[in-house]
């Protein structure tokens, strides 16, 4: 993305990683989730984002787990955009439907919310990934803490954010009716990086192609679902 949406999103990424470390110690790893005593028998509930939904179904395919087993329910992904929006939101889902479900686990990391969602999962019986947000649990903590300290001026982004930059980033953020704030988005970026989960050159074209519209140097990596495979592996308890 431009710079000014870097400040948004992406790239505010490596400087919300940091502020986020520290309520990190507040999320319940997923390989402890509670079960509740509501209904002990029934299926686990991943409530996600929806930029997660594509690689989920993929990781519970590949782990064999059906869909009577593992319930995948996704808030949308333009929230990407409106972090203030997801604590809320996961919260109003969970007093409706959390006692249909054994365990939750949430799809989301802290996402720049200062630690609204821990708040509010913690009056579910429920957990959210261990992670600042999904570019550090698709790299891993290193590798991301790698690519920041080389240049903290990343904007990151994924295959789903690859896929739909034009929606998401460049309507989302208005710089579709005006381009002169791309400057003030994006300014501070310097590199786009793509953290890919799969081996497109579609899509790497793309994330090129998008890193020239937003004046930025490309980075990739592919680094497939990272993090996100143990965590759904063990909220599936297989």
């Amino acid at each position: 993305m431009s710079d000014s949406a870097g400040r948004r999103s992406g790239g505010r990424q490596a400087r919300l990683g940091r502020r986020a470390r520290p309520q990190e110690a507040a999320a319940v790893a997923p390989e402890s989730l509670v079960t509740t005593s509501a209904n002990p028998a029934g299926p686990v509930l991943v409530l996600a984002c929806g930029a997660l939904a594509n690689e989920i179904i993929a990781l519970r395919e590949q782990l064999g787990v059906t869909d009577d087993a593992m319930v995948l329910q996704c808030l949308p992904a333009e929230l990407h955009n409106r972090p203030g929006q997801i604590a809320p939101r996961l919260d109003a889902y969970l007093s409706e439907h959390r006692h249909k479900y054994s365990r939750v686990l949430v799809g989301y990391g802290d996402c720049g919310t200062g630690g609204a969602i821990d708040k509010a999962l913690a009056r579910h019986e429920a957990s959210r990934l261990p992670h600042a947000h999904c570019y550090e649990f698709f790299a891993t903590t290193p590798r991301f803490n790698a690519i920041s300290e080389a240049e903290i001026g990343s904007y990151f982004m994924t295959d789903f954010l690859v896929r739909h930059f034009d929606r998401i980033v460049w309507e989302g953020l208005g710089l579709d009716t005006r381009p002169e704030m791309l400057k003030t988005y994006f300014g501070n970026y310097r590199d786009l990086v793509y953290l890919a989960q799969t081996d497109s050159p579609e899509l790497q074209a793309k994330a090129q192609e998008a890193a020239k519209r937003l004046d930025l140097r490309y980075v990739y990596h592919k680094v497939g679902y990272g993090d996100l495979t143990q965590a759904i592996k063990a909220a599936a308890d297989v």
